[in-house]
């Protein structure tokens, strides 16, 4: 009997770390009720203090539309706040309510920052090829031109601003 071919290896490999994100983001979800991105959000306004949204953008990689977006939901839902710079009143800056806090509190880790930790344990030798193969798979998936953020979420870019 022949063994399998690697590219099937390399699929099931890749289909297990889409299903790893998937479940990651059901398990934020159903913990505390927030996207990841929201969840990341929130991380960088508690890490950043008051902070404007295009240093949150930079903070989180996602555009300043996106953060915009997540912003307006979490002072919906009064976990985040805005407000006036002291120095600057044209400046308006988020803040994390106690509420915010407490809901931080409550979300596990993200998939990605355990990734990081370890991948940043790794030699460099293995970081660089890691890093090389992962390119050669996106471009053999034509993926490579795709605008992507360093975190591991399913959900559609455009999902977080429509929904």
């Amino acid at each position: 009997m022949q063994p399998a071919p690697y590219w099937q290896d390399v699929l099931i490999a890749l289909r297990r770390i889409i299903r790893a994100t998937d479940l990651q983001s059901k398990r934020i979800s159903k913990s505390c009720g927030l996207t990841i991105p929201q969840v990341m959000v929130l991380r960088a306004i508690e890490n950043l203090g008051d902070v404007t949204v295009r240093k949150i953008s930079s903070d989180v990689s996602l555009s300043q539309a996106t953060v915009t977006t997540i912003l307006n939901r979490l002072e919906d839902r009064q976990l985040v706040e805005r407000v006036r710079s002291t120095q600057d009143r044209r400046i308006v800056n988020a803040r994390l309510t106690e509420a915010g806090r407490d809901i931080l509190n409550t979300a596990p880790p993200l998939l990605h920052e355990r990734f990081i930790e370890r991948f940043e344990s790794l030699d460099d030798w293995e970081k660089t090829q890691l890093l090389s193969s992962m390119q050669r798979v996106a471009t053999m998936m034509d993926a490579e031109e795709l605008d992507a953020a360093p975190l591991l979420d399913i959900a559609n870019p455009t999902k977080e601003q429509s929904s």
